[in-house]
């Protein structure tokens, strides 16, 4: 327990580092163009930072920065040995003044201890056994896709704001927000169904299957999770018009609850046989996986058992299941009360709403209205004035920043949860299965890391902010407002796909947009090429400190 805590604390710390860190990200641009004084921008970034906790509930990045490194080796050592290579690398590049990515920091050392944790124990491992190779791949896609699209999408604004012809400038904005707007549904629908398929162990069942193609009982398992997940889809599409509760209504008035109902109450049984630890132990003791195999075969010859839920009392089904396994007292009221509390229902409303994208739509789409109304009043009603379009645009980057906060807050705060999310589940998977399950358990952790983020951007990191405002290239108000605008659109898309990309990487990207749309030459490439191979470098310098301090702590920590 005593590891458990110095993790939480160091992964608080890092968060804390990561807010500091990347405060330039959020304030740069709006401090360079004195619109905020640096602690009145601190602070605008900061409360923003925090917001986000109560926009992003989906956890989606937690999930992928989590699930990186597959279970079997991810320990507290290994979690510990990621954290330090994190830290250490952040306050290097953070003192020499180096916008580098807090976040791939962070990948790279969990990464780097697992493999060394892996080759250690057991020699020689396939990479692809030990890391998942689709997170980590679209990880190091994006370190150059997120500021290639930060960049693409604030030299659009930027043409779209200086085209002399005001109606047409409108017209096309109008058309790029309902492109947007369909794109962010369509995030909403993948998310939603998701966060379905997990209710039906689609995940779990797919891994089974990869495991063992053979296997035709999963495979059957797998289509039929498949087939109530497409099911259920029916109606979850139909979400923006009828509502959760009537999508949640549809589904149990189908029979499509009646499976989620059924695989709780073998899950209850699962946790009271200690399943997981004795198929962990399975692995290396012949007895215990004799006794785990004959649990295992009883589990699935109880399946009409399990379906009795919802048509008997709960009494009757306990009696039923205790008088078939030969359940102990203490097992009994472990499954009543696991028995007692499945509502079904209330995880399908909750799996919805966490995917729900609304707010974040209704904010573009605010934001749209205000640029438009912004356009109309210095263009239209107003004789055209350079002075007055410099203050309209300060302004406007109150507006610009607070939604690059919120996303660096939605994005970079998860990345935390999600390691602490792993250190719990190393401490106990028996308790909290996966990191999904532990952050639904410990709502405390997604609190205290917005809570960390923001006070660590409170505190500011004035070299990056030098770098970020001024030597990439001069940043006017009008770009300000185009490249953070850019940076909050990117970050949000790639947060509602569960990819944790760099708010660094993706700023920098914005703000060369910006340069690059008055002429090539205002951007210094010099500068820019020196950051690309800081970026490039952080994950395998991350892994490999990591990698030695976790070979330093396993010769103190068994």
């Amino acid at each position: 327990m005593t590891f458990l805590i110095v993790i939480i604390a160091l992964a608080l710390i890092f968060d804390y580092i990561n807010g500091f860190h990347d405060a330039a990200n959020s304030i740069a641009t709006i401090v360079s163009t004195k619109v905020l004084s640096p602690l009145q921008a601190v602070i605008w970034a900061a409360a923003f930072n925090f917001v986000a906790y109560f926009v992003f509930q989906d956890h989606a990045v937690a999930n992928t920065i989590g699930k990186t490194v597959y279970p079997e080796f991810i320990t507290l050592p290994v979690i510990f040995s990621g954290l330090i290579a994190a830290i250490f690398w952040n306050l290097l590049t953070w003192w020499f003044g180096i916008p580098s990515s807090s976040s791939h920091t962070l990948i790279g050392g969990f990464a780097g201890a697992a493999i060394t944790h892996a080759f250690m124990t057991k020699g020689f491992v396939a990479f692809s056994s030990i890391v998942e190779m689709q997170k980590i791949g679209k990880t190091i896609l994006f370190i150059f896709l997120a500021p290639v699209i930060g960049m693409a999408i604030s030299m659009f604004m930027t043409l779209v704001t200086i085209m002399r012809n005001v109606w047409a400038r409108i017209g096309i904005i109008i058309l790029a927000t309902i492109f947007t707007v369909y794109l962010f549904n369509v995030f909403e629908q993948n998310k939603m169904q998701e966060n379905i398929s997990k209710l039906y162990k689609v995940d779990k069942y797919e891994k089974e299957a990869a495991k063992d193609p053979s296997n035709d009982e999963v495979k059957t398992k797998l289509e039929n999770a498949k087939k109530h997940t497409s099911e259920a889809m029916v109606f979850v599409a139909k979400y923006d018009k009828i509502g959760v509760d009537f999508v949640a209504d549809s589904m149990q008035h189908n029979g499509l609850l009646k499976p989620i109902e059924t695989t709780r109450v073998k899950d209850a049984l699962k946790k009271a046989f200690k399943m997981d630890s004795l198929t962990k132990l399975g692995k290396t003791d012949a007895s215990v996986k004799v006794i785990a195999d004959s649990i295992t075969k009883k589990l699935e010859e109880g399946k009409k058992l399990y379906a009795l839920y919802g048509t008997v009392d709960n009494s009757v089904l306990l009696d039923t299941l205790s008088s078939t396994f030969v359940l102990s007292e203490k097992q009994q009221d472990k499954i009543g009360k696991a028995i007692a509390e499945i509502n079904a229902k209330t995880e399908v409303v909750n799996a919805l709403k966490k995917a729900d994208n609304s707010f974040i739509v209704n904010c573009i789409i605010g934001l749209v209205i205000i640029f438009i109304l912004t356009y109309i009043y210095i263009d239209v009603l107003r004789e055209p004035n350079a002075f007055r379009k410099a203050n309209i645009f300060k302004r406007l980057q109150l507006l610009s920043s607070a939604a690059f906060s919120l996303g660096h807050g939605g994005n970079d705060a998860q990345k935390v949860m999600g390691i602490i999310g792993a250190a719990f589940v190393a401490y106990n998977s028996q308790k909290y299965g996966d990191v999904g399950a532990a952050l639904k358990e410990l709502p405390w952790v997604p609190l205290a890391c917005y809570t960390a983020i923001g006070l660590g951007t409170l505190s500011g990191g004035w070299k990056i902010v030098k770098t970020m405002g001024s030597k990439i290239t001069k940043v006017s108000p009008l770009e300000g407002v185009t490249a953070e605008t850019a940076g909050s659109f990117t970050l949000f898309m790639t947060e509602q796909m569960g990819i944790p990309v760099s708010t660094t990487h993706t700023i920098t990207g914005a703000i060369m947009g910006v340069g690059a749309s008055r002429r090539l030459s205002a951007v210094r490439w010099g500068v820019t090429f020196n950051l690309i191979w800081a970026w490039i470098l952080t994950i395998p310098v991350s892994a490999a400190v990591a990698g030695l301090v976790y070979w330093i702590v396993s010769l103190f920590v068994k």
